[in-house]
């Protein structure tokens, strides 16, 4: 498990692209046959990727960064599959997960496998977790039983369709909030204008990029903006002091995950265009 590190508003101003991608931008999670993980600092979340092929791959604890028995001792996760159909075994209840579904697992679960249907078209699970201090039961989120919101206008070029999946609303966590957006066919802009999370901090996890395009993933305070060139199945972070948005060189989508001090969706200081620098 890698740990990151990052940076308060003045050591930011002072990086270059590449010390920026280092510090934000998650890019090796989805590996064939592999469970990668990546720890940071930002509200003490961790992020992961895994892609069973032939065989089941099992969520396992590291004891030097979490010092936990299990993974799910003191956490709480959600977990989307953005691939084939695959399973999630979860202290022996099988989840089948199609494309688009999403499982929460709750803190206390002590056994957290997946599995692909088929392994030369695997699926592909995400995950983000956050630390939990009370224990609610696993939940499945299936795609076709999410209403989506639409937002946006074609004229603004960010027409999009919001899909909340966890969040209070539908049934009680510790701080996680989950969920994706999706931009329509000639749509490039995610949220604009912008805005920052003062109470907590947000993970975005871009995916249905297609191989000729990308996103450029805006970041930092509204006055001194930077950007990350992100790519498909790919992870940014996103400090409480930086804004997030994104285009991208044709319609895609990400998903969002939010911990921190409350799990209000509407809790965001925004910005106007106006104060873009």
């Amino acid at each position: 498990m890698e740990v990151r590190y990052t940076c308060d508003p003045q050591g930011y101003k002072r990086m270059t692209s590449d010390e920026l991608r280092k510090m934000f931008l998650i890019d090796y999670l989805f590996e064939a046959g592999k469970v990668n993980l990546a720890y940071t600092d930002t509200d003490r979340a961790i992020v992961g990727g895994a892609v069973p092929t032939d065989k089941p791959l099992e969520l396992l604890s590291s004891k030097k960064e979490m010092a936990a028995d299990y993974f799910a001792q003191r956490r709480e996760i959600g977990i989307f599959n953005v691939g084939a159909n695959g399973s999630i075994i979860a202290d022996g209840v099988e989840y089948k997960l199609k494309k688009y579904d999403c499982l929460y697992i709750g803190k206390g679960t002590k056994k957290i496998e997946f599995t692909s249907e088929q392994a030369s078209d695997p699926a592909y699970f995400y995950l983000v977790s956050y630390p939990a201090t009370m224990e609610y039961p696993c939940s499945l989120i299936k795609y076709e039983d999410v209403e989506p919101l639409k937002l946006g206008a074609s004229e603004s070029l960010n027409k999009r369709r919001l899909h909340k999946y966890i969040y209070p609303g539908r049934f009680p966590t510790n701080q996680l909030v989950m969920g994706f957006t999706t931009l329509e066919t000639g749509s490039g802009w995610n949220t604009m204008p912008p805005h920052t999370h003062q109470r907590r901090t947000e993970i975005y996890m871009y995916f249905d990029i297609k191989p000729d395009a990308l996103v450029f993933h805006f970041m930092g305070e509204p006055d001194e903006t930077r950007h990350l060139v992100v790519r498909d199945k790919q992870v940014t972070i996103s400090p409480s002091y930086s804004i997030h948005t994104g285009s991208g060189t044709s319609n895609y989508s990400f998903i969002w995950a939010m911990g921190g001090e409350n799990q209000d969706f509407d809790d965001m200081d925004g910005f106007s265009i106006n104060d873009l620098k």
